[in-house]
């Protein structure tokens, strides 16, 4: 039945041969998902982010070092200029956004991992709180566009590991990438 303008029309099963309510049907329908990205951030009113807080950037996780606010103007919306760092590269950005609009911030998270070996191809064995072990992380230096500070932390890591002192990797994860940023050394 369809209803239209106070009238209603009765359509028979056959003319909805092919019609997509009707394919529920078929067997061999395939559905896919894709990831929407929505779990890697979050909404947020820009007037809220402060120095020191994430913002997502140009698709970008990034770390706010400067936030200035400028008063409402005649179009009605004091905007927030941002100045940020990238988590992942370092690299400065630039963004502005009416204070009462939405913008979104990255979920960071930084984990600890027992460092015990790296390959040769700059592959590091690292062990978790549960004791499971992981071998795709990549040292710094190793990496498709090293970070800055890359070259000193690898070599760090190697030389703590030459030494066989026990020490921690930390790992920086937002946005589905990781990315080693620092070590700690662990104390008895």
């Amino acid at each position: 039945f369809f209803f239209c303008n106070r009238s209603f029309f009765v359509v028979h099963a056959s003319a909805l041969q092919g019609h997509p309510s009707a394919m529920a049907d078929d067997p061999d329908q395939v559905f896919e998902s894709t990831e929407s990205g929505a779990s890697e951030s979050y909404p947020i009113e820009a007037g809220q982010i402060r120095k020191g807080g994430f913002i997502m950037i140009k698709g970008r996780p990034c770390k706010v070092s400067d936030v200035t606010s400028s008063k409402t103007g005649k179009h009605g919306h004091a905007k927030c200029h941002f100045v940020a760092i990238d988590i992942f590269t370092g690299k400065k950005i630039e963004d502005l956004v009416p204070a009462s609009h939405t913008t979104y911030a990255p979920f960071v998270k930084k984990i600890e991992y027992q460092a015990m070996d790296v390959d040769e191809d700059g592959f590091i064995t690292v062990l978790d709180a549960e004791g499971n072990t992981r071998e795709d992380l990549k040292i710094p230096e190793a990496m498709a566009q090293p970070p800055p500070g890359a070259d000193e932390l690898s070599k760090k890591i190697r030389e703590h590991l030459a030494d066989e002192k026990d020490f921690y990797v930390i790992v920086q994860a937002a946005c589905g990438t990781e990315q080693i940023m620092d070590i700690k050394v662990m104390t008895n």
